[in-house]
């Protein structure tokens, strides 16, 4: 008997999918609950499983697009199981010592004339250095030094292309059909920018603190919890409580009316293989800093394996996202509607800084703030992100949310 395999309701709202991945071949034998095809929604990439054992028989191809319901592959259950498929394997014997014979006693080689010229081929410090650079081995470098030695010169040309004979320039071109999480994604930013009041205000933070912190704990905080201690638990943390002082950076608009969130969901922006992903951190100012650190990590081997469920990408109320780990020293972050506000983390570099009259390098990160101006004022997103940068540029301040010293003078 043949039962077939229907694609199932992958989240609400959503009613065509796309076949990524065949994981299975036609004429396979599959087992029940055995994951056989991954299906790409405008949300989320989420596995179809076997609903019975039997042979495969597929009847969509990847890339095409079908509606939820419809019937894309067929289970033959009557079909008999392939030898071996369950039989436990047979375990693997371990094999003889071999014999070991004492080694022939070899001819004693003649010694090496005293003519040999050594320098053919050697490169000289300069010229090791750039093949070192370039990856290039000595062999394949004829050195015109005295003695055939490698000049500079010659590591300067190696590996150069020869432009006395010019190839044809190309002028092809290859077409890709966009996926539907890279469509939605498309649209959801077009939509932002057209449907928002966007603006984005400034700041720089001196991460020399943060950079000491983890050095000092990072060695201890993996030992105690199982994560390493990165910049995310830093930033994350700071803004679940800069959020509380400024909830408007917290809220969105819900046609004329506004809706304030007492609790701080982070999306956290992150590149996987098939676009830009948005998972959300849950009551992120209930968090300890290892719950930060082990949350994302979770969260980012999903996103990179393709298993985030759409739920895990749905409710968020603020984003934070990194495109200093691309390099970027500065960027216009767009809103990730409906919420008002996203913060955008860049590049550290050594720049110089006045302390106390003096000028000296320190690590700098520029920070961004794009929010929507129809319901965050100037006051408000500058108020926001410069309390970032304080509980940044003072981590001890994040205990309590307050200076130390104010604590004990009961400020």
């Amino acid at each position: 008997m043949a039962i077939e395999l229907k694609i199932p309701s992958v989240g609400e709202s959503v009613t065509q999918v796309t076949i990524a991945a065949w994981l299975k071949e036609d004429g396979d034998y599959v087992e029940m609950d055995e994951a056989v095809a991954e299906l790409e929604s405008d949300k989320a990439t989420v596995e179809l499983n076997a609903e019975k054992s039997g042979v495969l028989k597929i009847l969509v191809e990847e890339g095409e697009d079908v509606e939820i319901g419809a019937i894309v592959a067929t289970i033959d259950t009557d079909a008999a199981a392939p030898e071996g498929t369950s039989a436990a394997p047979e375990p693997v014997k371990e094999a003889a010592p071999a014999k070991t014979e004492s080694p022939a006693p070899q001819a004693e080689k003649p010694k090496e004339s005293t003519n040999t010229n050594y320098a053919a081929g050697t490169p000289s410090p300069a010229a090791g250095k750039i093949l070192a650079e370039k990856g290039i081995s000595t062999s394949g470098v004829q050195g015109t030094g005295k003695d055939g030695r490698i000049t500079k010169y010659d590591a300067m040309l190696a590996g150069a292309t020869d432009y006395a004979t010019p190839t044809e320039p190309s002028r092809g071109q290859e077409r890709e059909k966009m996926s539907n999480l890279r469509k939605t994604i498309a649209r959801r930013l077009v939509a932002a920018k057209n449907e928002t009041a966007m603006l984005t205000t400034f700041n720089e933070v001196n991460m020399q603190t943060i950079f000491d912190t983890r050095n000092k704990y990072k060695d201890q905080f993996r030992e105690v919890h199982g994560v390493g201690l990165g910049f995310m638990s830093f930033f994350a943390r700071a803004c679940a409580l800069a959020l509380q002082q400024y909830p408007k950076v917290n809220a969105f608009l819900d046609g004329e009316e506004m809706v304030m969130n007492d609790f701080v969901d982070v999306s956290i922006a992150v590149s996987s293989p098939k676009g830009l992903m948005v998972p959300v951190m849950r009551n992120v100012e209930n968090m300890t800093m290892w719950e930060i650190e082990a949350e994302v990590k979770r969260l980012a081997i999903k996103a990179r394996d393709g298993k985030l469920t759409i739920p895990e990408m749905t409710g968020g109320t603020f984003t934070i996202t990194n495109g200093g780990v691309f390099g970027s020293m500065l960027s216009t972050p767009i809103i990730n509607p409906p919420q008002s506000a996203i913060l955008g983390m860049h590049n550290i570099v050594e720049r110089a800084v006045v302390e106390n009259g003096n000028i000296v390098a320190r690590p700098v990160m520029y920070v961004a703030l794009s929010y929507d101006h129809r319901i965050i004022d100037g006051k408000e997103s500058v108020g926001f992100l410069v309390a970032v940068k304080n509980y940044l540029e003072n981590p001890e301040t994040m205990l309590m949310g307050k200076d130390p010293m104010d604590i004990l003078m009961g400020l």
